[in-house]
Formats: C-alpha cells, structure tokens, sequence
C-alpha cells in the first residue's frame, strides 16, 4: 500500500508540473471509446470513435472514426495498419471530411514491474477543404511515441508517461518538428475486457503557428 501511495504522489506532481513549463493559450477535452478483438493468433483488430474539444472544451474541433489491425511478429515487436475518417472543422468555420492512413512499427520491453514501449509512425492526410493549392497534395508525417508504464502489483491503477513529437516531411521543410505531446495517465484495469483511461497532454504545435494546447483525454476501452 505504501508503495501505491508513493506511486501516486509521484503521478500527482508530474501532472502538476508539465502545465508549468508551458504557456496555456487553451484548454481541451478528448472523449473516446475504443474495442480491440482478437481475430485470429496474433492478429488484431482494433476500432475507436474519439470526439475532441478545445476553445475551453467548449466547441468540436473534430471529431473520427478509426479501424486497422495489429500484427505481433514476436513477443516484443508488432505493425500496425490502420484508416482514420475524421471530420474536422476548418478555417470556414465548417467541418469537412479528412481522410488518414497510418502505417505503424512497434517495440515492448519489460523490466520488473515496468514496461517500455517505442512506436514509429507514418502518417498521411488528405482533404478535402481546399483554401490554399497545396492542400490539395497528401501531407506526410513521421511520428515517434516514447512510453513508460509501472503495472501496480496486486492493483488496478497502472500510471504511465508518454512523449510524441511529430516531424512533418513534405511541409514547410525548414521546421524539423511540426506538434510535440508530453503526457501522463493512469489506466483503470476494470476486468480483464474492460479499462478506462485518463490523461493529462500538454501539446505544443509549431506549425502554422506557435500555440499551446492542456488537455484531458478520457477513453474507454473493450476487449473481447
């Protein structure tokens, strides 16, 4: 038990100090709900429907629905394919329709009570609102998600962090990092199906402009 406390207070001050190193211009709410199944050994499907808020979690800013599988190759490496239909609100104030693919690489290592894990990324969109003529070109972008997690022993509430800088690759070239996510989160394993997520991300976009962005995300997840 002392070692969960220790653990929490831990978690408790690291949410209070990500804010800190940051200048809020916004605040934002992530709401999702997610179900993994597995279809065959090793082979995965996973789909999730995720609703995000910003303007003080007070207006849509998007809102997608999302669909791919996973491949374990080995105990500790996997890819991932996955097609992500959003409708995202644009410059007209209107929300138009975003098409993305992903193509995912992921590592898992565990020591002790801890595991690790590191995930490469390819990204690329397409839109349909066009208010410049490069919109009209698929933009690409390369993502790396760094993540420690501590399984509570004989305890449900698992905290973890996580770091995700995005480098965009065919857009304004002269910006090596495009968005950074900083995080730190606590799962809630309910059963072995059922768990519920809870996250602070502080996000920093860098294109087209500098802003900063506090979020809550809040997900559920099934699996079966």
């Amino acid at each position: 038990m002392m070692m969960i406390k220790k653990y929490c207070a831990g978690f408790c001050l690291l949410l209070a100090a990500l804010p800190v190193f940051s200048q809020d211009k916004d605040f934002g709410i992530w709401y999702g709900a997610g179900v993994r199944h597995e279809i065959v050994k090793n082979l995965d499907l996973n789909v999730s429907a995720v609703v995000r808020t910003f303007e003080n979690a007070g207006r849509v800013d998007q809102g997608f629905l999302e669909a791919g599988f996973d491949y374990k190759f080995l105990k500790f490496l996997s890819a991932g394919l996955s097609y992500r239909l959003t409708d995202a609100l644009e410059d007209d104030s209107e929300y138009h329709i975003q098409h993305k693919l992903f193509l995912d690489l992921r590592g898992t290592a565990k020591l002790s009570d801890f595991s690790f894990s590191a995930r490469v990324r390819f990204q690329s969109r397409f839109r349909t609102y066009f208010e410049y003529a490069d919109d009209k070109i698929p933009d690409y972008t390369l993502r790396l998600k760094l993540k420690a997690a501590y399984n509570t022993p004989s305890f449900p509430l698992n905290p973890y962090i996580y770091y995700e800088p995005f480098f965009p690759l065919n857009k304004d070239p002269e910006r090596t990092l495009g968005k950074s996510r900083a995080a730190a989160g606590l799962e809630l394993q309910i059963t072995n199906k059922h768990s519920i997520d809870a996250e602070y991300i502080f996000q920093r976009d860098y294109l087209p402009d500098l802003s900063d962005i506090s979020l809550i995300s809040l997900s559920y997840n099934f699996k079966f």
